[in-house]
């Protein structure tokens, strides 16, 4: 594989290719085809990605810190990937693996994690305003402060995750298993707690009406 292509733009149709450990920082992927393609522990620090095709390749250990990734990352494989204030609005992770991610600072507003596996990722204070997370591991997962408004979290797998003062008003939390989860001071107004299981949850001091009503 030519790498000084790949890194020049030059090139778009790269599924499947093996990048492993490769260095590509800074490199404008934007449009690249890039499904089912190896890229353990590739380096994609600040990259442009956006609109890249992601389906099914395996990031896991990948540098992606301060990349554009509104990419399509359906079933890929994030464990252990560096995500740290990387750009995931809007992005599709419907099925992907996150676990052992480091998201500090990351922005997943509006991203499609639909079935996604987040489960002991520490996501707190990442925006996650109305993100799907349909069905959605996150059990014991780390949402302290994290902003979560207007979220769909139906069906999702919230047991034993830290909820603490997270930002939940609006949010879709129908059917979700929250066994165990810590909501202490937690903003849920307006969220719909249809069916979902609070069996020993902590809710001291959680709102879940409007102050006043």
């Amino acid at each position: 594989m030519d790498i000084e292509s790949i890194r020049n733009g030059k090139l778009k149709a790269l599924a499947g290719t093996n990048l492993e450990d490769e260095d590509l920082a800074g490199v404008n992927l934007a449009g690249v085809n890039l499904a089912g393609a190896k890229l353990v522990g590739t380096n994609f620090k600040g990259a442009n990605l956006e609109r890249a095709y992601l389906e099914g390749a395996n990031l896991m250990g990948a540098n992606l810190s301060g990349a554009d990734l509104r990419a399509n990352l359906w079933g890929a494989n994030l464990m252990q990937a560096n995500l740290v204030q990387t750009d995931l609005r809007g992005a599709s992770l419907r099925g992907a693996n996150l676990m052992g991610a480091n998201p500090h600072q990351a922005n997943f507003a509006g991203a499609s994690l639909c079935g996604a596996n987040l489960m002991s990722v520490n996501l707190q204070g990442v925006d996650l305003r109305q993100a799907d997370l349909r069905g959605a591991n996150l059990s014991n997962t780390n949402l302290k402060g994290a902003d979560l408004r207007t979220a769909n979290l139906q069906g999702a797998l919230l047991t034993e995750a830290n909820l603490e003062e997270a930002d939940l008003r609006g949010a879709n939390l129908a059917g979700a298993t929250l066994i165990r989860a810590n909501l202490l001071c937690a903003e849920l107004e307006g969220a719909n707690l249809n069916g979902a299981d609070l069996t020993d949850a902590c809710v001291v001091g959680t709102s879940f009406t409007k102050e006043g009503k």
